[in-house]
């Protein structure tokens, strides 16, 4: 018989466990939750690294709603509506020069395979069409679709899922505890790590890649910050070869390390750029890829009554997710919240690192508004079981946080203020003296 929970097949859950105990939200306003019994929860991840501004913001709600009411749909195919344009160049005004051209899409697993599929197009339109190589990282995180999957580098995603593509390769992660431990900011160590794909391309030769995709830094899998000097070498190795440099800043962009793109923040402009999360708030779903104009140019040559680029999806620039995102872009502006984590990354450091000392603790790192803790393995018991009850305990106490295999990671929304880090803090300092 049914139990009212039966149908619905929960994503990146333990369905069994949750629906024995099921944790419920059915509210929320600015930085907190409420659970249906009227429990206030602290929201320390801004959902699920989205909701940057806060929850339910004024302006945002009222923009989605007067668009509802005025035009619900529009068709992206040969059609326009005027939100899509104003928002594409608004976009471009946040992003590293020469990223103005902005392509539309509803989730960053839809940017990466779209940035994906570009950069083998663009390969081919300037006949090179043997660049069919893609190349991805260890531990690297790159959303669930097919190309995101076979380029992401966290194994237990993709290990039920087959080869999903082939000619993929993946460079070296650049963890390193033993130099890195506990840093403040980007890791002294660790820049000589990008000449792996160089590595790389002696086994494949370098006419055979087409493009390299990888965090500015890595989030899904627990907050990995790129070594002094990592990116710019990488930037260099592509350009020696003629390989396009994608950054996922899916969960990066729109403020998360303290400036509008990780690409301002680490000093360093790749050829493409995917974002989703933050543009919206979460509230609608969007994704964005940026795409440097010369790359976009590469396709606008033959007949002008041909279709540049096969691809687009039925909810490209849906008018409510464009009245989103302006909303959004208004609001950040307002109150200076994609720089917001530069202003408050000392305050975020100190708390969190004072968690430094904690049993099984082995590990902080941070940068801008968001942290990772890092926790030793429990000996004999399932990978990641120690973090996964520093979230139930936090959850208990009223504090949502993010468990990431063995790390907890703090993301909240860029509007936090010192007192409720405070209390982020010591929720886990309490939780984790108890767990064993």
């Amino acid at each position: 018989m049914s139990t009212g929970m039966d149908a619905f097949w929960m994503p990146f859950t333990a369905n069994r466990d949750f629906k024995q105990a099921p944790r419920m939200l059915s509210k929320a306003k600015d930085m907190h939750y409420w659970t249906p019994e009227g429990r206030q929860i602290l929201d320390g991840t801004a959902g699920l690294w989205c909701v940057n501004a806060g929850h339910a913001r004024p302006r945002i709600v009222e923009a989605i709603a007067r668009q509802a009411g005025e035009m619900d749909f529009a068709p992206p195919f040969q059609m326009g509506h005027p939100l899509a344009f104003e928002l594409a160049e608004r976009l471009i005004q946040l992003t590293p020069p020469g990223l103005n051209r902005v392509f539309f899409t509803n989730s960053g697993s839809e940017s990466v395979d779209t940035a994906l599929k570009i950069a083998l197009a663009y390969h081919r339109v300037r006949g090179e069409a043997q660049r069919t190589r893609l190349i991805g990282r260890e531990r690297g995180y790159h959303g669930v679709n097919f190309g995101g999957t076979a380029l992401g580098g966290m194994g237990p995603n993709r290990k039920l899922f087959g080869s999903q593509l082939s000619g993929v390769d993946h460079l070296r992660h650049t963890h390193d505890p033993a130099r890195n431990a506990f840093t403040k900011g980007q890791p002294a160590h660790g820049a000589e790590l990008a000449d792996d794909l160089e590595r790389l391309v002696a086994l494949h030769d370098a006419s055979t890649i087409a493009a390299v995709i990888v965090e500015p830094m890595a989030g899904s899998t627990g907050v990995l910050l790129p070594p002094q000097g990592y990116l710019q070498r990488l930037r260099d190795i592509c350009d020696k070869h003629g390989i396009l440099l994608i950054f996922d800043e899916v969960i990066t962009g729109f403020g998360r390390v303290g400036a509008p793109f990780a690409a301002q923040r680490f000093g360093v402009t790749p050829d493409i750029i995917t974002a989703a999360k933050g543009v919206t708030n979460g509230c609608i779903p969007m994704g964005v890829v940026f795409v440097k104009q010369d790359i976009h140019d590469a396709f606008m040559q033959g007949p002008t009554a041909a279709i540049e680029l096969p691809h687009g999806y039925t909810y490209s620039a849906h008018p409510m997710a464009c009245a989103a995102a302006l909303a959004t872009l208004d609001t950040y502006a307002e109150e200076s919240l994609l720089t917001r984590g530069a202003d408050m990354e000392a305050t975020f450091a100190n708390a969190f690192h004072g968690l430094k000392g904690l049993p099984h603790v082995v590990d902080i790192r941070n940068i801008g508004m968001v942290a990772g803790i890092e926790f030793a393995p429990r000996p004999g018991a399932a990978p990641g079981r120690r973090a996964f009850e520093v979230f139930l305990g936090c959850w208990e106490e009223g504090v949502l946080v993010r468990a990431a295999g063995d790390n907890i990671a703090i993301s909240p929304p860029l509007i936090i203020n010192e007192a409720q880090i405070d209390q982020i803090a010591s929720t886990l300092t309490k939780v984790i003296k108890r767990i064993d």
